[in-house]
Protein backbone atom coordinates (compact mmCIF):
# COMPACT_ATOMS: atom_id res chain seq x y z
CA UNK A 1 0.00 0.00 0.00
CA UNK A 2 0.99 3.36 -0.64
CA UNK A 3 1.69 6.09 2.50
CA UNK A 4 -1.25 7.75 1.62
CA UNK A 5 -3.45 4.62 2.70
CA UNK A 6 -6.18 6.41 5.06
CA UNK A 7 -6.32 3.05 7.34
CA UNK A 8 -3.89 1.88 9.59
CA UNK A 9 -3.60 -1.70 10.37
CA UNK A 10 -5.00 -2.55 14.10
CA UNK A 11 -4.17 -5.06 16.40
CA UNK A 12 -6.49 -8.29 17.64
CA UNK A 13 -8.02 -6.64 20.99
CA UNK A 14 -8.70 -3.53 19.27
CA UNK A 15 -10.14 -4.70 16.13
CA UNK A 16 -12.60 -7.21 18.37
CA UNK A 17 -13.29 -3.87 20.33
CA UNK A 18 -13.60 -1.77 17.23
CA UNK A 19 -16.17 -4.59 16.02
CA UNK A 20 -18.23 -5.03 19.24
CA UNK A 21 -19.12 -1.40 19.46
CA UNK A 22 -19.85 -0.60 16.07
CA UNK A 23 -22.07 -3.48 15.93
CA UNK A 24 -24.10 -3.31 19.44
CA UNK A 25 -25.04 0.21 17.66
CA UNK A 26 -26.03 -1.30 14.33
CA UNK A 27 -23.13 0.67 12.35
CA UNK A 28 -22.39 -0.68 9.17
CA UNK A 29 -18.79 -1.74 8.82
CA UNK A 30 -16.07 -3.59 6.46
CA UNK A 31 -13.55 -5.94 8.45
CA UNK A 32 -10.19 -7.67 7.22
CA UNK A 33 -8.42 -10.07 9.33
CA UNK A 34 -5.00 -11.62 8.45
CA UNK A 35 -4.40 -15.40 8.61
CA UNK A 36 -2.91 -14.93 11.69
CA UNK A 37 -5.88 -13.16 13.47
CA UNK A 38 -3.37 -10.61 15.23
CA UNK A 39 -4.06 -7.96 12.73
CA UNK A 40 -6.28 -5.93 10.57
CA UNK A 41 -8.81 -3.26 9.54
CA UNK A 42 -12.50 -2.41 10.84
CA UNK A 43 -13.53 0.63 8.71
CA UNK A 44 -16.83 1.92 9.16
CA UNK A 45 -19.05 2.09 6.35
CA UNK A 46 -19.31 5.97 5.81
CA UNK A 47 -15.37 6.01 6.27
CA UNK A 48 -14.76 3.73 3.04
CA UNK A 49 -13.14 5.45 0.56
CA UNK A 50 -13.25 3.72 -2.86
CA UNK A 51 -10.01 5.18 -4.20
CA UNK A 52 -8.30 3.06 -1.74
CA UNK A 53 -10.60 -0.03 -1.29
CA UNK A 54 -13.44 -1.35 -2.69
CA UNK A 55 -15.39 -4.84 -2.21
CA UNK A 56 -18.51 -6.58 -3.75
CA UNK A 57 -19.64 -9.46 -1.98
CA UNK A 58 -22.47 -11.35 -3.77
CA UNK A 59 -24.59 -13.50 -1.68
CA UNK A 60 -27.18 -15.89 -2.31
CA UNK A 61 -29.87 -17.81 -0.39
CA UNK A 62 -30.47 -21.37 -1.46
CA UNK A 63 -33.27 -24.06 -1.55
CA UNK A 64 -31.59 -27.52 -0.97
CA UNK A 65 -31.63 -30.35 -3.48
CA UNK A 66 -32.36 -33.69 -1.89
CA UNK A 67 -30.18 -35.44 -4.24
CA UNK A 68 -27.48 -33.46 -5.15
CA UNK A 69 -26.38 -29.59 -5.92
CA UNK A 70 -28.65 -26.42 -4.96
CA UNK A 71 -30.85 -24.14 -6.65
CA UNK A 72 -30.54 -20.13 -5.91
CA UNK A 73 -33.64 -18.34 -5.04
CA UNK A 74 -32.24 -15.08 -4.08
CA UNK A 75 -28.84 -12.67 -5.15
CA UNK A 76 -27.81 -9.58 -3.60
CA UNK A 77 -24.61 -7.77 -3.29
CA UNK A 78 -22.66 -5.90 -0.79
CA UNK A 79 -20.51 -3.26 -2.12
CA UNK A 80 -18.53 -0.18 -1.25
CA UNK A 81 -18.59 1.53 -5.07
CA UNK A 82 -19.01 5.09 -5.75
CA UNK A 83 -20.91 5.48 -8.65
CA UNK A 84 -20.74 3.35 -12.03
CA UNK A 85 -17.75 1.84 -13.12
CA UNK A 86 -16.53 2.11 -17.25
CA UNK A 87 -13.41 0.80 -17.28
CA UNK A 88 -12.63 -0.82 -20.89
CA UNK A 89 -12.37 -4.38 -21.05
CA UNK A 90 -8.89 -5.28 -21.69
CA UNK A 91 -7.76 -9.16 -22.28
CA UNK A 92 -6.12 -11.06 -19.82
CA UNK A 93 -2.47 -12.28 -20.26
CA UNK A 94 -1.55 -14.51 -17.62
CA UNK A 95 1.56 -15.95 -17.02
CA UNK A 96 2.46 -18.41 -13.93
CA UNK A 97 5.95 -19.20 -12.84
CA UNK A 98 5.55 -21.91 -10.01
CA UNK A 99 7.40 -23.60 -7.22
CA UNK A 100 9.02 -26.77 -8.47
CA UNK A 101 8.39 -30.39 -8.22
CA UNK A 102 11.40 -31.02 -6.54
CA UNK A 103 10.89 -27.98 -3.71
CA UNK A 104 7.24 -28.80 -3.26
CA UNK A 105 8.06 -32.69 -2.41
CA UNK A 106 10.22 -32.03 0.59
CA UNK A 107 7.26 -29.86 2.24
CA UNK A 108 4.61 -32.44 1.42
CA UNK A 109 6.37 -35.17 2.77
CA UNK A 110 7.14 -33.41 5.79
CA UNK A 111 3.15 -33.01 6.35
CA UNK A 112 2.64 -36.64 5.90
CA UNK A 113 5.30 -37.60 8.13
CA UNK A 114 3.70 -35.71 11.00
CA UNK A 115 0.31 -37.32 10.27
CA UNK A 116 2.10 -40.85 10.19
CA UNK A 117 3.57 -39.54 13.64
CA UNK A 118 -0.42 -38.76 14.79
CA UNK A 119 0.11 -34.81 14.99
CA UNK A 120 -2.78 -34.11 11.98
CA UNK A 121 -5.27 -35.28 10.27
CA UNK A 122 -5.65 -32.54 7.52
CA UNK A 123 -3.15 -29.83 6.85
CA UNK A 124 -3.45 -27.04 3.93
CA UNK A 125 -0.50 -26.52 2.77
CA UNK A 126 0.20 -23.40 0.50
CA UNK A 127 2.58 -21.97 -1.33
CA UNK A 128 3.58 -18.63 -3.09
CA UNK A 129 3.67 -18.78 -6.86
CA UNK A 130 4.73 -15.39 -9.19
CA UNK A 131 2.73 -14.42 -11.90
CA UNK A 132 2.85 -11.98 -14.44
CA UNK A 133 -0.48 -10.12 -16.06
CA UNK A 134 -0.74 -7.23 -18.40
CA UNK A 135 -3.68 -6.08 -16.26
CA UNK A 136 -3.29 -3.85 -13.34
CA UNK A 137 -5.19 -5.40 -9.76
CA UNK A 138 -7.83 -2.98 -10.44
CA UNK A 139 -8.54 -3.89 -13.56
CA UNK A 140 -8.86 -7.94 -12.54
CA UNK A 141 -11.26 -6.08 -9.78
CA UNK A 142 -12.97 -4.91 -12.59
CA UNK A 143 -13.44 -7.45 -14.84
CA UNK A 144 -13.66 -10.39 -12.64
CA UNK A 145 -17.06 -12.07 -11.00
CA UNK A 146 -16.31 -13.96 -7.26
CA UNK A 147 -18.63 -14.17 -4.52
CA UNK A 148 -16.05 -11.95 -2.41
CA UNK A 149 -14.22 -9.45 -4.49
CA UNK A 150 -12.27 -6.95 -2.50
CA UNK A 151 -9.55 -4.63 -3.81
CA UNK A 152 -7.10 -2.54 -1.71
CA UNK A 153 -4.60 0.06 -3.44
CA UNK A 154 -0.97 -1.38 -4.61
CA UNK A 155 -1.29 -3.91 -1.98
CA UNK A 156 -4.16 -7.24 -2.48
CA UNK A 157 -6.97 -8.28 -4.78
CA UNK A 158 -8.83 -11.19 -3.38
CA UNK A 159 -11.34 -12.89 -5.68
CA UNK A 160 -12.89 -15.68 -2.88
CA UNK A 161 -15.69 -18.53 -4.11
CA UNK A 162 -15.74 -19.43 -0.22
CA UNK A 163 -18.22 -18.08 2.42
CA UNK A 164 -16.32 -17.85 5.87
CA UNK A 165 -19.41 -17.44 7.96
CA UNK A 166 -22.68 -15.64 7.20
CA UNK A 167 -24.76 -14.45 10.17
CA UNK A 168 -28.71 -13.61 9.17
CA UNK A 169 -30.99 -12.75 12.51
CA UNK A 170 -29.26 -15.35 14.81
CA UNK A 171 -28.61 -18.09 13.14
CA UNK A 172 -24.80 -18.34 11.85
CA UNK A 173 -23.75 -20.85 9.09
CA UNK A 174 -20.68 -21.97 7.40
CA UNK A 175 -20.00 -23.33 4.12
CA UNK A 176 -16.64 -24.85 4.07
CA UNK A 177 -14.55 -26.01 0.63
CA UNK A 178 -12.84 -28.71 -0.03
CA UNK A 179 -12.66 -30.47 -3.28
CA UNK A 180 -11.55 -29.51 -6.39
CA UNK A 181 -11.70 -30.99 -10.03
CA UNK A 182 -11.37 -29.80 -13.83
CA UNK A 183 -15.41 -29.60 -14.41
CA UNK A 184 -14.67 -30.27 -18.05
CA UNK A 185 -13.83 -34.07 -17.39
CA UNK A 186 -16.09 -37.19 -18.10
CA UNK A 187 -18.17 -37.69 -15.32
CA UNK A 188 -16.06 -35.00 -13.62
CA UNK A 189 -18.83 -34.58 -10.46
CA UNK A 190 -19.14 -38.63 -9.63
CA UNK A 191 -15.29 -38.65 -9.66
CA UNK A 192 -14.91 -36.01 -7.19
CA UNK A 193 -17.77 -37.22 -4.71
CA UNK A 194 -17.00 -40.52 -4.75
CA UNK A 195 -12.69 -40.05 -4.40
CA UNK A 196 -12.24 -41.78 -1.22
CA UNK A 197 -9.33 -39.40 -0.13
CA UNK A 198 -11.75 -36.00 -0.85
CA UNK A 199 -14.40 -38.18 1.10
CA UNK A 200 -11.65 -37.84 4.46
CA UNK A 201 -10.85 -34.59 3.60
CA UNK A 202 -14.05 -33.30 3.73
CA UNK A 203 -15.73 -35.17 6.37
CA UNK A 204 -12.75 -33.75 8.29
CA UNK A 205 -13.31 -30.11 7.74
CA UNK A 206 -16.86 -30.48 7.90
CA UNK A 207 -16.44 -31.53 11.79
CA UNK A 208 -13.64 -29.09 12.42
CA UNK A 209 -15.95 -26.39 11.55
CA UNK A 210 -18.84 -28.00 13.40
CA UNK A 211 -17.06 -27.93 16.60
CA UNK A 212 -15.86 -24.46 15.83
CA UNK A 213 -19.32 -23.18 15.56
CA UNK A 214 -20.40 -24.85 19.06
CA UNK A 215 -17.96 -23.05 20.49
CA UNK A 216 -19.92 -19.69 19.55
CA UNK A 217 -23.77 -21.11 19.24
CA UNK A 218 -26.12 -23.64 19.59
CA UNK A 219 -28.16 -26.15 18.46
CA UNK A 220 -25.25 -26.61 15.34
CA UNK A 221 -26.46 -28.78 12.65
CA UNK A 222 -25.32 -29.98 9.32
CA UNK A 223 -27.66 -28.97 6.83
CA UNK A 224 -26.52 -29.73 3.85
CA UNK A 225 -23.42 -32.37 2.89
CA UNK A 226 -21.06 -32.39 -0.63
CA UNK A 227 -22.54 -29.98 -2.70
CA UNK A 228 -21.21 -29.12 -5.91
CA UNK A 229 -20.90 -25.50 -7.45
CA UNK A 230 -19.49 -24.48 -10.50
CA UNK A 231 -16.76 -21.60 -10.95
CA UNK A 232 -16.04 -20.00 -14.14
CA UNK A 233 -12.13 -19.14 -14.91
CA UNK A 234 -9.69 -17.75 -16.98
CA UNK A 235 -8.36 -21.22 -17.72
CA UNK A 236 -11.44 -23.75 -17.45
CA UNK A 237 -14.14 -24.25 -15.61
CA UNK A 238 -13.94 -25.98 -12.18
CA UNK A 239 -16.06 -27.96 -9.94
CA UNK A 240 -15.91 -27.30 -6.17
CA UNK A 241 -17.59 -29.40 -2.73
CA UNK A 242 -18.98 -27.84 -0.06
CA UNK A 243 -21.32 -28.08 3.15
CA UNK A 244 -23.83 -25.95 4.59
CA UNK A 245 -23.15 -25.74 8.48
CA UNK A 246 -25.57 -23.28 10.44
CA UNK A 247 -26.24 -22.99 14.60
CA UNK A 248 -27.82 -20.23 16.94
CA UNK A 249 -26.17 -17.27 18.29
CA UNK A 250 -27.68 -15.67 21.83
CA UNK A 251 -29.93 -12.65 20.83
CA UNK A 252 -27.17 -10.33 22.52
CA UNK A 253 -24.36 -11.62 20.47
CA UNK A 254 -23.74 -8.34 18.72
CA UNK A 255 -22.08 -7.34 21.99
CA UNK A 256 -19.91 -9.97 21.23
CA UNK A 257 -19.66 -10.05 17.43
CA UNK A 258 -16.34 -9.31 17.49
CA UNK A 259 -15.47 -11.99 20.33
CA UNK A 260 -17.24 -14.30 17.95
CA UNK A 261 -14.91 -13.95 14.86
CA UNK A 262 -11.93 -13.89 16.58
CA UNK A 263 -13.09 -17.60 18.12
CA UNK A 264 -13.34 -18.86 14.89
CA UNK A 265 -10.48 -18.20 13.44
CA UNK A 266 -8.36 -18.95 11.63
CA UNK A 267 -10.50 -20.45 9.44
CA UNK A 268 -10.56 -24.39 9.66
CA UNK A 269 -10.98 -25.03 6.02
CA UNK A 270 -7.12 -23.29 5.29
CA UNK A 271 -5.58 -24.56 8.56
CA UNK A 272 -6.83 -28.26 9.09
CA UNK A 273 -7.57 -30.41 12.67
CA UNK A 274 -6.53 -30.55 15.00
CA UNK A 275 -6.07 -26.68 14.58
CA UNK A 276 -3.62 -25.46 17.02
CA UNK A 277 -1.29 -28.56 16.29
CA UNK A 278 -1.47 -28.07 12.08
CA UNK A 279 -0.95 -24.28 12.74
CA UNK A 280 2.44 -25.31 13.87
CA UNK A 281 2.88 -28.45 10.86
CA UNK A 282 2.15 -25.31 8.99
CA UNK A 283 4.53 -22.41 9.70
CA UNK A 284 7.04 -25.33 9.52
CA UNK A 285 6.26 -26.72 6.20
CA UNK A 286 5.37 -23.90 4.22
CA UNK A 287 8.54 -21.54 5.03
CA UNK A 288 6.86 -18.38 3.81
CA UNK A 289 4.93 -15.79 5.65
CA UNK A 290 0.98 -15.93 4.64
CA UNK A 291 0.06 -12.43 5.77
CA UNK A 292 -3.57 -11.61 4.91
CA UNK A 293 -3.95 -15.03 2.34
CA UNK A 294 -6.30 -17.20 4.15
CA UNK A 295 -7.23 -14.49 6.45
CA UNK A 296 -10.86 -13.34 6.03
CA UNK A 297 -12.85 -10.20 5.04
CA UNK A 298 -16.52 -9.72 5.79
CA UNK A 299 -19.14 -6.72 5.91
CA UNK A 300 -21.69 -6.36 8.81
CA UNK A 301 -24.59 -3.81 7.48
CA UNK A 302 -26.15 -3.05 10.25
CA UNK A 303 -28.30 -5.95 11.39
CA UNK A 304 -26.74 -8.62 8.95
CA UNK A 305 -23.08 -10.56 8.33
CA UNK A 306 -21.38 -11.89 5.23
CA UNK A 307 -17.39 -13.15 5.35
CA UNK A 308 -15.06 -14.46 2.95
CA UNK A 309 -12.37 -16.33 2.86
CA UNK A 310 -9.40 -14.92 1.64
CA UNK A 311 -8.35 -17.55 -0.92
CA UNK A 312 -7.79 -16.74 -4.74
CA UNK A 313 -5.68 -14.06 -3.60
CA UNK A 314 -2.97 -11.91 -5.09
CA UNK A 315 -0.45 -9.56 -3.58
CA UNK A 316 1.57 -6.53 -5.15
CA UNK A 317 5.14 -7.45 -3.77
CA UNK A 318 8.20 -4.99 -4.44
CA UNK A 319 9.61 -7.52 -7.12
CA UNK A 320 5.94 -8.00 -8.62
CA UNK A 321 2.70 -9.82 -8.49
CA UNK A 322 2.38 -13.53 -5.94
CA UNK A 323 -0.76 -15.46 -6.20
CA UNK A 324 -0.91 -17.71 -2.78
CA UNK A 325 -2.64 -20.92 -3.04
CA UNK A 326 -2.76 -24.55 -1.96
CA UNK A 327 -5.01 -27.50 -0.88
CA UNK A 328 -5.28 -29.65 1.97
CA UNK A 329 -3.36 -33.04 2.41
CA UNK A 330 -4.64 -36.00 4.14
CA UNK A 331 -2.57 -39.57 4.90
CA UNK A 332 -4.47 -40.80 0.96
CA UNK A 333 -2.90 -37.75 -0.86
CA UNK A 334 -0.43 -38.04 -3.80
CA UNK A 335 2.59 -35.81 -4.73
CA UNK A 336 1.87 -35.47 -7.86
CA UNK A 337 -2.08 -34.65 -7.46
CA UNK A 338 -1.81 -32.01 -4.71
CA UNK A 339 1.17 -30.35 -6.72
CA UNK A 340 -1.27 -30.07 -10.20
CA UNK A 341 -3.97 -28.88 -7.90
CA UNK A 342 -1.90 -26.39 -6.34
CA UNK A 343 -0.84 -24.86 -9.63
CA UNK A 344 -4.85 -25.30 -10.94
CA UNK A 345 -5.88 -23.41 -8.09
CA UNK A 346 -3.48 -20.22 -9.78
CA UNK A 347 -6.31 -18.64 -11.64
CA UNK A 348 -8.54 -15.71 -11.69
CA UNK A 349 -12.41 -16.04 -12.57
CA UNK A 350 -11.76 -13.71 -15.76
CA UNK A 351 -13.85 -14.80 -18.99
Amino acid sequence: MTDRFPYPILPREQLIRQMNGLAAKGSPFLFIINYKADGGYVIPGDKLDSDYIRFQFEYETRTRNPERGTQNIERGTLNAERGTQNAEHKTLVWNVDPLSLNDYKPKFEFVQAQMQLGNSFLVNLTQPTKVRTNLSLLDIYNQSTAKYKLWMENSILVLSPETFVRIEGTVITSFPMKGTIDANIPGADEIILNDPKEMAEHATIVDLIRNDLSLVAGEVEVKQYRYLDKIKTNKQDLLQVSSEISGILADTYREHLGNIIFALLPAGSISGAPKTKTLEIIHEAEGYERGFYAGICGFFDGENLDSGVMIRYIEQETDGLTFKSGGGITAQSELIKEYEELIQKVYVPVY
